[in-house]
C-alpha cells in the first residue's frame, strides 16, 4: 500500500497559491481516479483508490503547511505504514516553475512542511516529488511569495510541471522511483 499525500493549506483563501502545489497534484490524481476527497481521518480530506492492483491512500492534511508532520504522524500510525511508502508532494521555491525534482528520501531543507513532518516522524526516509514555484524574485519575502497567485503565463507553466509530477508519481506508485529519478532530475 502507498499513501500520497500532498502538503498544502486548507481554504479557499489558499486554493490556488503556490505553496499549493502538492494539494494540486493529489487533487488532479483524485479527479483522475474519480475518487472523493471527502472522507476526514488522520486529520486530513482523504480517499482510498486502487491502482494497478495495489491500494493508495491519498490525503491533503488539514493542519495547514507548518504543521503537516501531526497529519503524517497520524497516517503513519492510523495506516501502519512505513515512511518509504508515503510519497510526500509539495512546492519548492529552489526549482524553477515548469520544473520538478524526484528523491528517495532526504533532509527537509528550508520547506517548513517538511520540517514539521520530519520533527513529528523522526524520519527522513519519505520519497517525495518537488513542484518547482521559484525562483523567488529578488527583494521579496519568501512567506509572501508562496503564498501568492501563480500569474497567467506562469500558470502554464505549472500546468507542465503537474504534467510530469503525474508521470513522477505513476512510476514510483509502480516500483520504479529510479526511472523517475533519471526522466525528472
Amino acid at each position: 500500500m502507498w499513501a500520497v499525500v500532498g502538503l498544502g493549506n486548507p481554504g479557499k483563501l489558499y486554493s490556488e497559491t503556490r505553496h499549493n502545489a502538492g494539494f494540486a497534484l493529489v487533487k488532479r490524481m483524485a479527479r483522475e481516479w474519480q475518487a472523493d476527497l471527502r472522507g476526514k481521518r488522520y486529520q486530513a480530506k482523504t480517499a482510498e483508490v486502487e491502482h494497478g492492483g495495489d491500494r493508495v491512500f491519498l490525503a491533503l492534511p488539514q493542519t495547514y503547511m507548518n504543521n503537516s508532520g501531526l497529519s503524517v504522524r497520524d497516517l503513519l500510525k492510523g495506516k501502519r505504514v512505513e515512511p518509504g511508502s508515503v510519497l510526500i508532494i509539495y512546492d519548492d521555491l529552489d526549482i524553477p516553475i515548469g520544473d520538478i525534482r524526484v528523491r528517495k528520501q532526504g533532509t527537509a531543507g528550508t520547506h517548513k512542511g517538511m520540517q514539521s513532518i520530519v520533527q513529528e516522524t523522526g524520519s527522513t526516509r519519505f520519497p517525495r516529488i518537488r513542484i518547482g514555484i521559484g525562483p523567488l524574485p529578488p527583494g521579496r519575502e519568501a512567506a509572501d511569495f508562496v503564498l501568492s497567485r501563480f500569474t497567467r503565463s506562469e500558470k502554464a507553466l505549472l500546468a507542465e510541471a503537474l504534467d510530469k509530477a503525474r508521470e513522477a508519481l505513476l512510476l514510483v506508485l509502480d516500483g520504479r522511483i529510479d526511472q523517475a529519478m533519471t526522466a525528472f532530475n
